[in-house]
């Protein structure tokens, strides 16, 4: 356990960083973009395919992808039924919601916490693929539909590629090629992408950490019931799902169940923010749920790891 709670504690100082430099007006808002696009662009996707490269992911794979789309599943379809039943939020603000309550945060906070605390990079990849692939597509056609962004077959066509336009997606994909087939790089082509991956964790965690400082607060404007439900579902509902399937359905070793339940309670991802104003719907309620669960999420996190770290 001291382990993984070390990996936490080294997330927790680097983000701290961030917030000291914002804070103390070192860096700003155009560091933490340019930390950020450096990080999502170019050294994640080279972390992606290293690390995945020089692992074993075929049991993780088969496994621990159940697991998450059990999770995000569960998650997702329990929002729906309370935002049409109970709240009466349209389609489109459901859908928001239902990325909200379910979309985690897999690339800023998700990826630096499976090399640190869990590992390796590869126990994020089955959460991605499971938005990539089958949330986020299924949530876009939606807001296609309801707010007729797009028409004919510019939208189908966009909804088919987009998944694989995603710079995580393409590093990810080709480690899993690399490690399926025992592919083994050159050096000089290993050494350069090693140490462009390297900088992907830092740079991720301190524009992170700017983001807390800069960032706006949440305020009026969505119900406090709405938004407690969705970090409720999202901090409690989804990481239990995860856990459970885990441990007591598909059977994983100790450190796979701390894995899936980890990553179940990363926090909403910030795309859905970019998604909301893209569509312009439920832009505070993106808002509001990203800050909370980011706050609340750290807490859970050390709680899942002190609780089930082997």
């Amino acid at each position: 356990m001291g382990g993984v709670l070390q990996g936490f504690l080294t997330l927790v100082l680097v983000i701290g960083v961030g917030f000291l430099i914002a804070h103390l007006k070192v860096a700003g808002a155009n560091a933490q973009t340019t930390l950020a696009r450096l990080s999502f662009f170019v050294a994640s996707p080279a972390l992606m395919l290293t690390e995945i490269g020089s692992t074993n992911v075929k049991q993780i794979f088969s496994t621990n992808l159940i697991a998450s789309i059990t999770s995000t599943a569960v998650s997702a379809i329990l929002f729906v039924i309370a935002a049409r039943l109970v709240f009466k939020r349209s389609a489109s603000d459901t859908v928001i919601g239902t990325f909200c309550a379910s979309y985690v945060n897999a690339g800023n906070l998700g990826l630096p916490m499976a090399v640190y605390a869990l590992g390796s990079a590869s126990w994020i990849v089955p959460m991605l693929l499971t938005q990539l692939v089958l949330l986020q597509p299924a949530g876009l056609a939606v807001l296609d539909m309801t707010t007729h962004n797009h028409t004919g077959g510019n939208r189908i066509l966009r909804l088919v590629t987009q998944p694989f336009k995603n710079p995580l997606m393409i590093g990810s994909l080709l480690g899993l090629l690399i490690s399926i087939f025992s592919i083994r790089l050159p050096q000089w082509v290993n050494e350069p992408i090693t140490m462009i991956g390297n900088m992907a964790v830092p740079a991720m965690l301190i524009a992170y950490g700017i983001s807390l400082r800069l960032g706006p607060l949440p305020g009026r404007g969505e119900p406090k019931v709405q938004i407690g439900y969705i970090v409720v579902l999202k901090l409690i509902v989804q990481p239990l799902v995860g856990f459970i399937m885990a441990r007591y359905v598909l059977h994983l070793d100790p450190h796979a169940v701390l894995a899936v339940t980890v990553v179940a309670a990363l926090p909403t991802a910030q795309n859905v923010f970019t998604h909301s104003v893209r569509y312009d719907r439920g832009i505070i309620l993106a808002r509001d749920s990203i800050f909370v669960t980011t706050v609340l999420s750290l807490v859970v996190l050390v709680f899942i790891a002190a609780m089930l770290a082997p």
